[in-house]
């Protein structure tokens, strides 16, 4: 099979065959139509994070494709279904967070394209008791990245704990903004969109969002303006972004009592000013993709159609240009590499 391989950390992913993989208990190896590319990836290859990979490994968490053959064991899936693989890859089971329904806080945990093989290849193994069941009659290339960002801003959004008819801002409308704010619109929110570039506004307005925000205007309080719009501030804000800039603009967004979801990771710290976190009795929370049941809920909508990425293909041997594009934050919605 040819994959993508990260060999180096900062390194080109070089493409090229490697070994097929065998799946073992409970997996499932999979034949890839797609595989939706994460900025996650990028930081995956550079070793940008803490808790680094070790290469040599594939990355991808947003692969589509059909089973073609199963491991030992009982599955809930059979050969030639179509599913996908996601950054939630496999968790115990066992512990106190996965017997609560809090899988993603696992230690155990492996992780999609990160701590095991992704879908950057033209196959990959899959745990077949995580694995999403893709939802009849998708296309590939435009649910692919529902496997991550579709579920990672949807949990972000009930981890707001806004309610329909209440407002939040959605701060970024990149790849995962812009479909943050159709999940915020299907689930009856009231939706600010907060970016720095017109033609993600005019796209978050096309999307249902109420109100936009240019963060970049000269002089502008962005605070002073979502309390303008909202009489009060946001009950809920959605940080999707990953500048520092945008972490200290939610506070200054958010009305007394809020809840500020942070999803984006930028690198180093951000400001936290404690007085108004403690005066504004604000909560702060980091959201981390979602369990199987989000997952599962995030697919639906896309089903019913409420909620639909803007997706590009590329191919395989495209993907080191796709990643200096994401860097350099020429990437509009989300691309996908089409195996068909």
């Amino acid at each position: 099979m040819r994959a993508a391989t990260v060999t180096g950390f900062g390194e080109p992913l070089a493409v090229g065959p490697t070994v097929l993989p065998r799946p073992d208990r409970y997996q499932a190896l999979v034949r890839l139509i797609a595989s939706g590319v994460c900025h996650t990836d990028v930081h995956a290859a550079d070793g940008d994070w803490p808790v680094q990979p070790a290469p040599p490994f594939i990355p991808g968490h947003e692969g589509v494709g059909e089973v073609v053959a199963l491991g030992p064991g009982e599955h809930p899936v059979k050969v030639g279904d179509i599913v996908g693989n996601a950054w939630l890859w496999s968790a115990c089971g066992t512990c106190e967070f996965c017997r609560t329904g809090r899988e993603t806080m696992c230690e155990s945990a492996e992780y999609g394209g990160y701590t095991v093989d992704g879908s950057f290849g033209e196959y990959m193994l899959v745990d077949t008791r995580y694995a999403p069941v893709i939802p009849e009659g998708a296309d590939p290339v435009e649910v692919a990245p529902i496997l991550c960002a579709g579920v990672t801003v949807y949990k972000g959004l009930k981890n707001t704990e806004v309610r329909p008819g209440q407002w939040v801002v959605i701060s970024g409308v990149g790849g995962l903004g812009h479909v943050a704010v159709q999940y915020a619109t299907a689930m009856g929110m009231r939706v600010i969109a907060l970016d720095v570039r017109q033609e993600a506004l005019h796209l978050a307005q096309s999307l249902g969002a109420e109100a936009v925000v240019d963060a970049s205007e000269e002089g502008l309080d962005v605070g002073e303006r979502v309390r303008e719009i909202t009489g009060g501030g946001a009950h809920g804000v959605l940080v999707t972004a990953v500048h520092r800039s945008a972490f200290g603009q939610a506070i200054d967004m958010a009305r007394r009592g809020g809840t500020i979801v942070f999803n984006g990771l930028p690198p180093g710290e951000f400001p936290a000013p404690i007085f108004d976190i403690v005066f504004k009795q604000l909560s702060i929370r980091g959201s981390l993709v979602g369990t199987r049941q989000d997952m599962e809920e995030a697919l639906d909508f896309y089903a019913r159609g409420l909620v639909k990425p803007r997706v590009s293909t590329c191919e395989l041997e495209d993907i080191n240009d796709v990643f200096r594009r994401l860097v350099d934050g020429k990437v509009d919605g989300r691309v996908a590499i089409s195996y068909r």
